[in-house]
């Protein structure tokens, strides 16, 4: 990442209602951007997408709806580029196998993370003795 602009650091109830506030942030992040001559509304509607799609796995699937833990999600901002982290504590899942399936073969609540490799330049998912991380690039320039 070259010179870093902005770092979010954000802690987020596992509750599907704080869906809309996270791709909010997304959004307003993007259209921040604008002043650097970037095309903030496809980028904040990317980034709207992307954040809410992360988180929703997290909840559903790494936590289980269990209103009781958090989702952790860190944004950095440089001038070449966008990194978002979404951390979970949950079991984990196989990146790989749900990257190869079919995109016309899944069903509409299975495509989250065919979706975020499709607006994201580099998705990465990494399982560690204390969490899981999906780390998601977006080149600015």
């Amino acid at each position: 990442m070259g010179k870093k602009v902005l770092k979010l650091d954000l802690k987020v109830p596992n509750q599907t209602r704080y869906l809309e506030l996270v791709g909010r942030i997304g959004e307003d992040l993007a259209r921040e951007l604008k002043k650097k001559g970037e095309e903030a509304e496809t980028l904040a509607q990317h980034l709207n997408v992307v954040l809410t799609e992360a988180m929703a796995n997290a909840i559903r699937h790494a936590h289980e709806d269990d209103p009781d833990k958090t989702v952790q999600i860190s944004i950095s901002l440089s001038d070449e580029e966008l990194l978002i982290r979404v951390y979970d504590h949950g079991p984990g899942f196989d990146f790989d196998a749900a990257c190869a399936q079919d995109p016309e073969q899944l069903e509409e609540h299975g495509r989250g993370i065919y979706i975020i490799r499709c607006l994201m330049d580099t998705v990465v998912y990494r399982q560690t003795q204390d969490y899981n991380v999906l780390e998601m690039w977006k080149k600015l320039r």
